[in-house]
């Protein structure tokens, strides 16, 4: 079994507005990751990623690309070390 991890990300760009976060639930929950994804204010998405390594890794590489009518310009990628939910979903924005 690949070890967890858990990865918190910034997803910059054309990404709100454009189905990013609900693309993101889907994403992840068929990945059979935990987490959640939210709008902040400066016009980014956050994301927590929780779940064997390959797969948070797999996900990641994903949010590059994002749903169709995203542009992404950047994801940023830091450890996590808090509190992670069961399942995933989308949170209220920060």
């Amino acid at each position: 079994m690949a070890e967890a991890t858990a990865k918190l990300c910034r997803i910059t760009g054309t990404v709100q507005g454009v189905w990013y976060r609900a693309w993101t639930v889907e994403q992840a929950a068929a990945r059979g990751l935990n987490g959640w994804v939210r709008n902040r204010l400066d016009g980014s998405v956050e994301a927590l990623f929780a779940g064997p390594e390959d797969l948070v890794i797999d996900m990641i590489a994903a949010c590059s690309q994002g749903p169709k009518a995203a542009r992404v310009a950047n994801v940023v990628v830091e450890e996590f070390a808090g509190d992670v939910p069961q399942g995933f979903a989308q949170t209220s924005d920060a």
